[in-house]
């Protein structure tokens, strides 16, 4: 039988039956969709409408992107492979579209890692065009591979219909999703994800600037990518690092390039000002005792098996509530370090922090006229239950 044990963990602060308001509560953005994440334990720490589908724009192109990097590391393609651009590309992407472009003109041939610079530094549809042809051989089918990989990577929220992020019915991601991905850019790819550090990048002459308002203006900031249509208002997925902890934000939704520098500026602010991380060792001081049938000893003392780092915001650490749960009976012979349930630490609104929790000692088991007493022992307790 599953039994859940809640317990007062003082290492947390745990306070039962205490009520604090989540970070949705002490947050506020004008933004329509928000989520901030922690890199580390990748725990939402904030969200509005963050699970649900909204229009990334050209923040799509992170995505693109990905792709891109997938097929880098599986030796598919390498940065010095060329492809050419096509007149699609060039009418849907180039100058005279009014869109971003890097500037590519009908017939070049800009390398891999040249048209991941203009993907990524400058937003250009041409570049990102040109990937999705070579690679794919239409748009089209690029854009399903895109789906089909984020689907892989679990952002189930994603369905893309083009590489660029030009508005299209059904092209969508949730801003939490947006964020996992910033995360598994950064932790699989940081050869590439440098890239998006990058503050500006120069084709034929003519140098662009990087969109991005927070590069140079946060410590640490360091990506990743702006996003713009007039359906979807402005939007920024952004990723800093201070004092050893990396944050991720992800906003969409504003109504002009002001507004969006502001908020994006003011939440990733907040995002290491606002929520912190703490760390819980194992510990040779017990946080429960569960019982044990036919043991010597009539209860096991547990501790955690591993260090768990949890984050929030720091006014909700003052609410965490702390449970152990495990199947029961815990039958001896135990041994000491036996895996005997997991705790699971739950900050409000947020989902629950969860570890592996183990026996500190061991525990022996009856022998057999114990047992026998212990069983007899149980047939009248379950008597006088019964009557």
């Amino acid at each position: 039988m599953r039994i859940v044990l809640s317990v007062l963990f003082v290492l947390v602060s745990a306070r039962i039956g205490f009520t604090q308001p989540d970070a949705s509560s002490l947050i506020e953005t004008e933004a329509t969709h928000a989520a901030i994440l922690d890199f580390e334990t990748g725990a939402v720490l904030f969200s509005k409408n963050g699970n649900d589908l909204m229009i990334p724009a050209s923040m799509t192109k992170m995505m693109t992107a990905q792709v891109v990097f997938d097929r880098l590391r599986r030796g598919e393609i390498g940065l010095t492979d060329t492809f050419t651009t096509s007149e699609r590309a060039w009418r849907e992407g180039g100058w005279q579209s009014g869109g971003s472009t890097m500037g590519l003109a009908i017939g070049d041939e800009p390398s891999v890692e040249e048209l991941l610079r203009g993907v990524i530094v400058l937003s250009g549809n041409d570049a990102c065009v040109v990937l999705a042809e070579g690679l794919a051989g239409s748009e089209e089918a690029f854009a399903r591979e895109m789906t089909a990989l984020a689907e892989e990577l679990g952002l189930s929220s994603a369905t893309f219909e083009n590489s660029t992020g030009l508005y299209s019915e059904n092209h969508r991601i949730s801003a939490i999703d947006l964020a996992k991905l910033a995360k598994i850019q950064i932790e699989q790819y940081p050869e590439f994800y440098a890239f998006y550090n990058e503050r500006s990048y120069e084709w034929r002459g003519i140098s662009q600037p990087n969109r991005n308002p927070l590069l140079g203006k946060i410590k640490g900031v360091d990506g990743l990518k702006t996003g713009h249509l007039e359906i979807s208002g402005y939007g920024l997925a952004a990723s800093g690092v201070q004092n050893g902890e990396r944050r991720i934000v992800v906003l969409n939704g504003l109504d002009s390039i002001q507004k969006r520098a502001q908020e994006s500026e003011r939440l990733m602010r907040l995002a290491f000002t606002a929520f912190e991380s703490r760390v819980i060792e194992p510990s040779a001081d017990p946080i429960a005792e569960l019982p044990v049938w036919m043991g010597v000893e009539r209860t096991v003392q547990i501790g955690l098996e591993e260090a768990i780092i949890i984050s929030g915001h720091k006014r909700a650490f003052e609410a965490a509530t702390t449970q152990i749960v495990f199947d029961e009976p815990l039958q001896a012979p135990i041994p000491i370090g036996a895996r005997l349930g997991e705790i699971i630490i739950t900050l409000p609104g947020q989902d629950p922090f969860r570890s592996s929790v183990i026996a500190l000692h061991d525990v022996r088991e009856l022998g057999f006229f114990g047992r026998v007493a212990e069983g007899l022992s149980q047939m009248l307790t379950n008597d006088d239950a019964a009557n």
